[in-house]
């Protein structure tokens, strides 16, 4: 039996940028099964944004097949979108309505009914040591509260394929033990996490898989002691400096320290 929840075949995707048309995606091709994390890494431009909206069927015009759950995400985006969570680096809020206001509104969106998302939402927030903050605008927030808030909309709704975009900006300390641990709890129960990020020491400790991306193509793609004892290396952020050619980080570092304390070359 097969228990793939997302197969992407041949999946491009350019933007125009003047007269010129950027090739952002070239030829991605994966299949993730239930209950995998996978770690989505690439560096900033790399294409992991790209790829995360297109599955999510927030952005059109792409070449490629995309199946999730089962669906085309062509004939089928918005069954597809019932039954995905979605947690962005970025998001629009409504930051006039409160945190009760604004998940009560999610949840209507997707047919839940009001008792259930307060009951939801109040313990929720009280996990998230926000119960004060339910009533109050979400102007004044900062951006982890603000990002505590996008966590909980993305999940509110008990999706079976969930799609974090860099999920852990922001936060507190605290809260990014808490999230990983949720993580780590949902991938047991039988839920997808598709975690994207470019920062490897997370990933490693979270990450049943590894998928490396570099200039809109898939370099690597296995088990995180895979990957490194293929390499030879120790560390996931080794693998991907070697996988990419990059090199001299020491270096260049040392040099930004100099010229930040005013030192000859």
């Amino acid at each position: 039996m097969n228990d793939s929840v997302l197969r992407v075949s041949g999946l491009k995707k350019s933007f125009r940028k003047g007269k010129e048309e950027l090739q952002v995606l070239k030829g991605i091709d994966m299949e993730i099964c239930a209950g995998e994390v996978i770690g989505y890494l690439g560096s900033n431009g790399a294409g992991k944004s790209t790829t995360v909206k297109i599955m999510c069927g927030l952005m059109e015009e792409y070449a490629g097949e995309v199946n999730v759950l089962g669906y085309d995400l062509r004939k089928n985006d918005i069954e597809i979108k019932k039954r995905i969570g979605y947690i962005p680096e970025n998001a629009i809020m409504y930051e006039h309505l409160t945190p009760m206001e604004y998940l009560e509104f999610i949840g209507t969106l997707y047919g839940l009914e009001r008792a259930d998302v307060v009951k939801k939402v109040e313990e929720l927030l009280l996990l998230f040591e926000m119960r004060d903050n339910a009533n109050e605008r979400m102007l004044s927030f900062s951006k982890g509260m603000k990002q505590k808030i996008h966590i909980i909309s993305g999940l509110l709704h008990n999706p079976e394929v969930i799609f974090m975009d860099e999920p852990l900006n922001g936060l507190d300390a605290n809260a990014v033990i808490i999230v990983k641990e949720m993580i780590a709890r949902l991938a047991k129960e039988g839920k997808t996490i598709f975690y994207c990020s470019h920062l490897m020491d997370v990933v490693e400790k979270i990450a049943t898989r590894v998928i490396l991306l570099n200039e809109g193509k898939i370099i690597a793609n296995g088990t995180v002691h895979e990957l490194m004892e293929q390499a030879g290396v120790g560390s996931l952020e080794s693998l991907f400096t070697s996988l990419i050619g990059a090199s001299g980080q020491v270096v260049q570092a040392e040099r930004m320290v100099d010229v930040f304390e005013n030192k000859e070359q």
